[in-house]
């Protein structure tokens, strides 16, 4: 069973970067498209940002400009790259598979960005 761990969340001041990566276990990680999601108390969860396994990316008009998606398939590692934080990016983050099934979801790391 796919699992992932995510990490690098924290506080941040509005206008700051924040890096956050995700590890995946299992096989076949190169070949799945990879996204992050995120999910504000009492809000749906979103995608925010896809990667294809070839490195194609796209990401939605709120956040286009100040993340960048990446990923290390020798090291089966997601990275979610933000920059000019706002406070309606704060939520909890969250790395899974974009299309199909979905595995179950990691615990997430949580970014607030104060204002």
């Amino acid at each position: 069973q796919v699992q992932f761990v995510e990490s690098g969340g924290g506080l941040v001041q509005a206008g700051g970067s924040r890096r956050l990566s995700c590890v995946a276990s299992g096989s076949g990680f190169e070949v799945f498209t990879m996204g992050w999601y995120r999910q504000a108390p009492g809000k749906e969860r979103e995608l925010v940002a896809v990667i294809t396994g070839g490195g194609v990316t796209n990401y939605i008009d709120s956040v286009k400009g100040r993340f960048t998606i990446s990923r290390d398939n020798a090291v089966k590692m997601l990275h979610l790259q933000m920059i000019s934080l706002k406070p309606e990016d704060t939520a909890v983050y969250y790395c899974n598979h974009v299309g199909g099934p979905l595995p179950p979801w990691g615990q997430g790391t949580e970014v607030t960005v104060s204002s």
